[in-house]
């Protein structure tokens, strides 16, 4: 497939919308501390607005990936991106935990669900070459975020107080990606099925069924899903773990940073490494490699213990979570890749929910997030033994029949 300057463009708007969007979204560990404090909210009850927020995310991913097939990404970009803008803003102004609960994990949650597995499924329709550096460069957004949007929250939650913060990262997210959202589209030789020359409904539907059935499917679906649920604790509750083993509150937030920056190069090295030596082995990799770190928190204790331990875990859940989508366009055809990698991501959605909500319920009973991270250490090395079951790939022709991997 062309590697075209446009399929680069694509690749460039995409990783925009990761930055700004996901930032805006997950600095919401960045204002735990801070909203607490000022409301009186407790943690777990904060946790449980980002727990509802996954899952009304996976939930919505399926429903705006299968429009997307049907009528490609650019306007279901646009419109999630404003919805996104809208419900941070709404946010910033709840009155009560119950209402932010339902805002930030309702309204939020579906309007995010609207950006990954569109802007996902669009760039692997556009490489057959390089695709996981592709989709790695996609999500790299997600790796800059924590080491610019999180940074620049704190400094103005310090300054404003996390309501006003909350709202001045509602505009930025509408001003800096509605004209993003706009120049993503699909190739012009793979049109969406509403468009001239897209495939019919009943042939759409038939090969989405077979899809979801398949073996890959579920295998991988499971992967992904024990995947998110070793590292969704410790995204979110890392820093005030961090706060808790003194550290002061903006030094600990340099630990989000941290693990940002080496998500960020993990998505670089395995993007390169997954076209080179196979995504399936990178992932399994991977996936190891995260649960070890995620349970070495628990022996963190300096700044520089954090440092460290926040680098390689970092670098392994954002050098995998990339590959599932690369892996995908392996497995399935290409005319439903948007249905298929959001039903992967309602999935994983699940794992993700366990995380903030868990996390805050073993604090808030046990004063400590030991069992948490020791969780994650076992929930990590059992996605990487379910990922050794994923099938021998089995690759698509662009014009390939509606046929899916068994």
């Amino acid at each position: 497939m062309t590697n075209s300057r446009t399929a680069w463009g694509v690749v460039a708007a995409g990783a925009l919308i990761t930055w700004m969007a996901m930032g805006a979204l997950l600095s919401l560990p960045v204002f735990l501390a801070p909203m607490a404090a000022d409301t009186g909210w407790s943690r777990g009850g904060i946790g449980l607005a980002m727990t509802l927020n996954f899952l009304s995310m996976g939930v919505a991913s399926f429903v705006w990936g299968g429009l997307s097939d049907r009528y490609g990404p650019r306007m279901i970009l646009a419109a999630g991106v404003v919805l996104l803008g809208v419900g941070l803003a709404l946010a910033s102004r709840s009155t009560s935990l119950l209402e932010f609960q339902l805002i930030y994990g309702l309204l939020i949650g579906v309007a995010a669900g609207s950006l990954m597995v569109p802007l996902m499924s669009t760039v692997t329709l556009w490489f057959d070459r390089h695709r996981a550096l592709a989709v790695s460069l996609v999500s790299s957004g997600i790796g800059v975020a924590p080491m610019t949007v999180s940074p620049f929250a704190a400094s103005l939650v310090v300054t404003h107080g996390w309501r006003t913060s909350q709202l001045i990262l509602a505009a930025a997210v509408v001003v800096l990606l509605v004209p993003a959202a706009l120049f993503v589209r699909r190739p012009p030789h793979m049109p969406a099925a509403a468009a001239a020359g897209g495939v019919g409904g009943p042939e759409l539907k038939a090969a989405a069924r077979r899809t979801l059935r398949s073996r890959a499917f579920i295998v991988l679906s499971l992967t992904f899903f024990a995947c998110c649920a070793t590292h969704a604790g410790p995204i979110f509750h890392t820093i005030s773990y961090a706060i808790g083993c003194g550290l002061p509150p903006m030094t600990a937030v340099t630990i989000y940073s941290v693990e940002g920056f080496a998500g960020l190069m993990g998505r670089l090295l395995f993007g390169v490494l997954g076209d080179r030596l196979g995504v399936k082995r990178m992932i399994v990799t991977g996936l190891v490699v995260q649960a070890l770190a995620a349970g070495s928190y628990i022996l963190a204790s300096g700044l520089g213990d954090f440092y460290v331990v926040a680098f390689v875990f970092g670098m392994a859940y954002g050098g995998v979570m990339p590959l599932y989508a690369a892996l995908a366009r392996d497995y399935f055809p290409p005319q439903v890749m948007g249905t298929a990698l959001g039903a992967m991501t309602l999935l994983s959605g699940l794992g993700m929910a366990l995380g903030p909500a868990l996390g805050g319920w073993i604090y808030d009973h046990f004063h400590a997030y030991t069992f948490m991270y020791l969780g994650s250490l076992a929930v990590g090395l059992g996605a990487g033994a379910i990922a050794l079951a994923l099938p021998r790939v089995r690759t698509h022709a662009p014009g390939a029949p509606l046929a899916a991997a068994t």
